[in-house]
């Protein structure tokens, strides 16, 4: 197993039966998105432990080599789309990072079919690529303002197990780090491949909005009731 990352947990009530790992954007750290659980309308759903891991701190080519948490480096021709040599090495290291801790929360109880994969910006791209190649069916994935990192090998190692795991993709239209045509295209892209991929886009640049954390709060009360 690989080093458990350091996480930040909030339990929605005791003896949780789901759990949400929730990986933050670029820059930032797991304390990002811990606000949005008491925005989240739950109702009606089990209990659910939030891990909100701590990315690992890297250089980052995009900010001028800056060593910042990052789940892999990016650089200004990643998100032009004219690089085919994304850190594939970095994408792999924290996605073994993010299998850990589905391993560990198995081993609290929560099977992987109860557990959903979320994340914003660079957080979005390892719960894609993570939950799309994790060989046991996980509840769903959640991805906002992101991108599949690893789309040119995809096919060849996407896991059978979660063909049909609900997709929630969502994007700003004015986004001006991440362009919204990387994840329509990535949206369309897993569409093709016979994903059930659910897509939202709101009027805003890199951020969330409140339509969207309603948004995000119906699919989630849908994905854990199921």
């Amino acid at each position: 197993m690989a080093n458990l990352l350091e996480a930040i947990e909030v339990e929605t009530d005791t003896n949780p039966a789901a759990s949400i790992i929730w990986m933050h954007g670029l820059g930032a750290d797991g304390n990002d998105f811990v606000p949005v659980v008491n925005e989240l309308d739950l109702s009606g759903a089990p209990a659910v432990r939030f891990v909100f891991p701590h990315a690992p701190m890297r250089a980052v080519t995009i900010n001028n080599g800056y060593v910042m948490r990052a789940w892999y480096d990016v650089s200004f021709e990643d998100l032009a789309g004219k690089s085919r040599h994304a850190d594939e090495s970095g994408v792999r290291e924290s996605q073994a990072q993010i299998e850990a801790l589905i391993e560990r929360e198995t081993a609290r109880g929560i099977a992987p079919g109860r557990v959903i994969l979320a994340g914003f910006s660079q957080g979005g791209a390892i719960a894609l690529q993570t939950g799309l190649c994790h060989a046991e069916q996980l509840a769903g994935i959640m991805a906002l303002s992101t991108y599949l990192p690893l789309a040119d090998g995809f096919p060849q190692e996407a896991a059978p197990a979660n063909k049909a795991t609900p997709i929630f993709m969502a994007h700003g239209a004015f986004d001006p780090v991440v362009p919204y045509v990387m994840g329509v295209g990535s949206m369309t892209y897993l569409t093709g491949l016979g994903y059930h991929t659910e897509w939202h886009e709101y009027p805003m640049q890199h951020s969330v909005c409140p339509e969207e954390i309603q948004d995000i709060g119906a699919w989630m009360r849908k994905v854990l009731r199921a």
